[in-house]
């Protein structure tokens, strides 16, 4: 564990070097457990792979004062997963239709489309992070057998939706952006609303598991096979 300075009313807690299992439970233990301990000293909390960004309000407390409250909890860590985070099920509708990227991956994968898909499906994500923009939660460990690397070069557009790969990570777009995933299907579920309470559907330390569902369903549920 090491606290690094992060600006004047911000610190960031490191709990190891990379973002596996016994690393991302601490981290989801010590996102709950801070919240609790600091309460309204806090602005913001952003957990990550690996660390906790505490922003605080300078008006009432200070850098020591969060500090100790960091060492307070700290005795209180431990590798085993918590039973805090929630299963979600999000909707996919998978095919060549909504995923351009899904017959190339399966190719180099030595794969069918449909045993890409079933290897997808059959996976529970934990919400490792949440970043790049409002509502793009990084998910993981995507099994081997269907990992890629990201697109030599990436798209300019890529749709709201979107259900990509890279690496040993899996994300839906939460936007219209620029992206180098490879994409194998569309999420008919918005992943931000800001109008909404909660505005996001997932959040750190939650499990995510994958739905095939239908063409037709897809459009019921307000699914759009757009670009824009």
């Amino acid at each position: 564990m090491r606290i690094e300075v992060a600006g004047e009313n911000a610190l960031i807690l490191y709990l190891g070097e990379h973002g596996e299992p016994g690393t991302a439970n601490r981290v989801e233990q010590a996102a709950r457990l801070l919240k609790q301990e600091l309460g309204d000293s806090l602005v913001d909390l952003v957990p990550s792979y690996a660390s906790v960004l505490l922003i605080f309000d300078m008006f009432r407390c200070d850098h020591l004062h969060v500090r100790a409250g960091i060492r307070k909890v700290m005795g209180e860590l431990s590798d085993e997963a918590s039973e805090e985070g929630r299963i979600v099920t999000l909707p996919v509708f998978y095919g060549t239709e909504a995923g351009a990227d899904l017959e190339q991956l399966a190719r180099n994968a030595d794969l069918t489309t449909e045993e890409v898909i079933q290897i997808h499906m059959a996976g529970e994500y934990r919400v490792y992070a949440i970043g790049f923009a409002p509502g793009f939660a990084y998910l993981g460990d995507v099994d081997e057998r269907i990992a890629a690397p990201r697109l030599s070069t990436p798209r300019q557009r890529v749709p709201r939706g979107a259900v990509g790969i890279a690496d040993r990570q899996t994300a839906i777009y939460p936007a219209v952006s620029p992206g180098g995933w490879n994409l194998i299907g569309r999420c008919p579920q918005r992943m931000f609303d800001p109008d909404a309470q909660p505005t996001m559907p997932v959040q750190v330390g939650d499990r995510v598991r994958f739905e095939s569902i239908s063409r037709d369903d897809f459009f019921s549920l307000g699914g759009t096979l757009d670009d824009a």
